[in-house]
C-alpha cells in the first residue's frame, strides 16, 4: 500500500484537526461511509471514460460525485483502506485522458451536447479534491488540461457556454466553480478570465439571467415559462443546477470581492427559503423548484431529490462560513435531521432519490446503465459535510453549529490548542453540556448557535452561572479565559410546535419533524384529525421506541369525522421523520401532514 500523507485538515487547512460525531447521527455517517461509499464498484464508474461512445447520457458525473464524497469521508475517519480505494480511482481516471486533455464519456461528434460539460465539471472537481488530499501534482495538471481543452471549444469567438447542454445553460455554466478552484491553486489569469466570461454569458438572451432575475426578485420557480418538455433546455427552474451556478458565483466573489455577487446569492437563497423549503428542510419536485413551500401539504410526485438536499446544504454552509449568519445553520440542521437522514435506508445500502412527506420511500432508478443514480453518488457528500459544518472557526472564535454527542480538536491562531466535547443525547432531550479543555488557559470566544425555533426560555450557563444576552436565531458569543474543566450548559426549548397550513397539520419538535407510521398499528394514518394544542404547542409523551424508530412519542389527536360516539382525544404514535418508512417496504406507509377535519361551526365540537 502506498504511503499516505499525514492529514490534519477538515476540509483543507481547517483549524479543526480532529472531529468525531457519535450517537444517532454519527452512526448514520459511519454507516453511509461503510455501506455506500466503500461498497461502490469504482472501476465501473471509470469504464465509460475509456470508451467515449456516449451521445446523451450523464455517466461521467458519477465518478466525480463519488470521489468527492469519498475524500470528504476520508478526511473525517482517516480509514487507510478508503484512502487506497480513492487513490486507485483517481489514477484509473487520469489514465483515460486523451492527448488533447479531454476526460469524458462523449463521442467526439457529440461533445458539448447534453451533459458533456457538466461531466467535465465533476471530473475537475474530483481531480482537484484528490490533489488537495494527496498533493499529487499530476492530478492538478490533469484537471488543468481538462479545463484548457474546454477553453479551446467554448469561449469568446467559439461556442457560447450557455448554448451547450440543457436547462438554459445552467449545468454547463456551473463549471464556474471548479474553474475558480483551478485559479486559486495555479493563479493563472486565464482561469479567472474564463470565470468572468461564464458569468457574463448568464445575462445573454439564451442564458439563465441568474443575476438580473435575482435582482428583480423573480421567484426561482417562475424565472422562465413552464416548459413544454420538462427535462429539456427550456426548463429554467432546475433546482440542483441553479444552486450549483450560485455556488460558483460565491467562489468568484471570494476572489473579486464584488458585492453584487454575494447579494445576488443571498437574494436567491432568501427566495428559496420563502418559496420552496418545506417542513423537512428541503424542496423540489421532479428535481425542480415549483413554489413548493405553499404546496407541501399536497401529495406530490417525486419531492425532495437528495441531490437538491445536498446542494441546498452546501449552499447554506458556504453562506454561513462567509457571513456568520446563524440562520443558515438552522436550515442546515433542519435538512440534516429530516430530509438527509430520511434518505438513507435503514441498512445504509441505498440513498433514496426522493423522500416524500407521505407515502413510502424506495430505491431510485438505475441511470445510464451504471447501476447507480445521481443521488446514490451525491448523498454521501451531504453526510460527510456534517463534520465540516459542526464547528467552524473565525479568527479567535469557535462557532458551535451542530449540537450532538461529539468531540473535536481545534487549533486557534497562536497555536492555541482546544478540545471540545459535547455530552448530550440532543435532540432526544434538551440539554447540551460542552466540556472545554484548552491545552493551557487561553482567551478566546465560543459562539453558541441559538436556533430561531428555540423560545426565550432557552438558557445558557458557564460553570453554573447564567449567561445573559440569549437571542433566538443568533450566535451567543461567550468570551473569557477558558481553562480545562470549564463547562457550558445549553438548554433549548424542545416543546413540540403545531404547524398548520392548507387545512393540514404537522408537528415539529426542535429541529425534527414528526410523522405517523403504519407500523405503529394505531389507526388509519390518512384519517382526518385535529391535533390538540395549546398556544401553538402540542403535549407529547415520550414512549419506548420500537426497533425501527430513533424517537417515538404519542400526541393527543381527535380522529375522524364521525364524533357521535366519542370526541375525546386519544394518544396516537409519531416518530421522527427519518425513521418513518426507513425499510422502504411498500406495504408500510407514513405521513407528515395530517388532514385537519373541517368543522364548519368554527368552534370545538360538542355532542348534542
Amino acid at each position: 500500500m502506498a504511503v499516505m500523507p499525514v492529514l490534519s485538515q477538515i476540509p483543507v487547512n481547517s483549524p479543526v484537526t480532529h472531529i468525531k460525531i457519535f450517537g444517532y447521527v454519527g452512526g448514520r455517517i459511519d454507516d453511509c461511509i461503510e455501506h455506500r461509499v466503500k461498497a461502490q464498484d469504482v472501476d465501473h464508474l471509470v469504464e465509460p471514460f475509456r470508451h467515449r461512445e456516449e451521445k446523451s447520457r450523464w455517466q461521467s458525473e458519477f465518478w466525480g460525485k463519488w470521489i468527492q464524497g469519498a475524500i470528504a469521508s476520508y478526511r473525517y475517519n482517516k480509514d487507510p483502506e478508503l484512502y487506497q480505494i480513492i487513490k486507485n480511482a483517481a489514477e484509473a481516471l487520469m489514465k483515460t485522458q486523451t492527448p488533447d486533455g479531454y476526460i469524458g464519456n462523449y463521442a467526439p461528434d457529440a461533445q458539448l451536447k447534453q451533459w458533456d460539460v457538466w461531466g467535465r465539471k465533476y471530473t475537475i472537481l474530483g481531480l482537484v479534491a484528490w490533489y488537495d488530499l494527496s498533493g499529487d501534482k499530476n492530478a492538478l495538471t490533469s484537471a488543468c488540461r481538462v479545463a484548457d481543452h474546454l477553453m479551446t471549444q467554448v469561449g469568446p469567438g467559439k461556442v457560447n457556454i450557455v448554448s451547450t447542454g440543457n436547462y438554459v445553460g445552467m449545468p454547463s455554466s456551473s463549471i464556474l466553480e471548479p474553474v475558480m478552484y483551478l485559479y486559486n491553486r495555479t493563479k493563472e489569469d486565464r482561469y479567472l478570465d474564463y470565470a468572468k466570461y461564464i458569468v457574463e454569458q448568464w445575462e445573454t438572451p439564451e442564458g439563465p439571467q441568474l443575476i438580473s432575475k435575482a435582482i428583480a426578485g423573480v421567484p426561482v420557480a417562475n424565472r422562465f415559462p413552464h416548459p413544454k418538455t420538462w427535462f429539456s433546455r427550456e426548463n429554467g427552474q432546475k433546482a440542483y443546477e441553479m444552486m450549483s451556478c450560485y455556488e460558483g458565483l460565491l467562489e468568484l466573489y471570494k476572489v473579486t470581492g464584488n458585492p453584487l455577487y454575494l447579494s445576488v446569492v443571498e437574494k436567491t437563497v432568501g427566495h428559496i427559503i420563502q418559496e420552496e423549503i418545506n417542513v423537512a428542510g428541503s424542496g423540489s419536485a421532479f428535481e425542480c423548484w415549483y413554489s413548493g413551500r405553499a404546496r407541501q401539504t399536497i401529495p406530490t410526485y417525486h419531492t425532495m431529490e437528495t441531490c437538491v438536499t445536498f446542494t441546498w446544504m452546501q449552499l447554506c454552509n458556504r453562506l454561513l462560513e462567509m457571513t456568520g449568519n446563524s440562520l443558515y445553520a438552522d436550515y442546515m440542521e433542519s435538512a440534516i435531521y429530516n430530509a438527509l437522514m430520511a434518505s438513507l435506508k435503514a441498512d445504509a445500502s441505498q440513498i433514496a432519490k426522493y423522500s416524500p412527506l407521505e407515502g413510502c420511500r424506495h430505491e431510485g432508478e438505475e441511470q445510464c446503465g451504471m447501476h447507480i443514480n445521481c443521488c446514490n453518488a451525491n448523498g454521501p457528500r451531504a453526510f460527510a459535510m456534517i463534520p465540516q459544518f459542526a464547528y467552524q472557526v473565525k479568527d479567535d472564535c469557535i462557532r458551535v453549529n451542530f449540537y450532538g454527542q461529539s468531540e473535536a480538536d481545534i487549533t486557534l491562531p497562536g497555536k492555541k490548542a482546544v478540545r471540545l466535547k459535547q455530552v448530550t443525547d440532543y435532540p432526544v432531550t434538551d440539554e447540551i453540556t460542552l466540556e472545554v479543555a484548552p491545552a493551557k488557559e487561553s482567551l478566546f470566544t465560543i459562539a453558541l448557535r441559538i436556533p430561531a425555533w428555540s423560545s426565550l426560555a432557552t438558557t445558557v450557563q458557564v460553570n453554573g452561572e447564567s449567561v445573559e444576552g440569549v437571542l433566538q436565531g443568533a450566535y451567543l458569543p461567550v468570551t473569557r479565559k477558558w481553562k480545562a474543566g470549564d463547562r457550558i450548559t445549553v438548554r433549548l426549548d424542545l416543546r413540540a410546535r403545531l404547524v398548520e397550513m392548507n387545512q393540514a397539520q404537522a408537528i415539529v419538535r426542535g429541529p425534527l419533524v414528526l410523522a405517523r407510521d403504519s407500523r405503529f398499528n394505531d389507526g388509519f394514518i390518512d384519517e382526518t384529525a385535529v391535533v390538540v394544542s395549546k398556544d401553538g404547542y402540542v403535549e407529547l409523551t415520550p414512549v419506548e421506541a420500537p426497533e425501527f424508530a430513533w424517537m417515538t412519542f404519542t400526541a393527543p389527536l381527535i380522529l375522524g369525522t364521525d364524533l357521535e360516539g366519542s370526541s375525546a382525544a386519544r394518544p396516537v404514535h409519531f416518530c421522527d421523520f427519518a425513521s418513518a418508512g426507513n425499510t422502504w417496504d411498500k406495504s408500510q406507509r407514513y405521513r407528515v401532514w395530517l388532514p385537519r377535519t373541517l368543522n364548519v361551526m368554527h368552534a370545538p365540537y360538542k355532542p348534542y
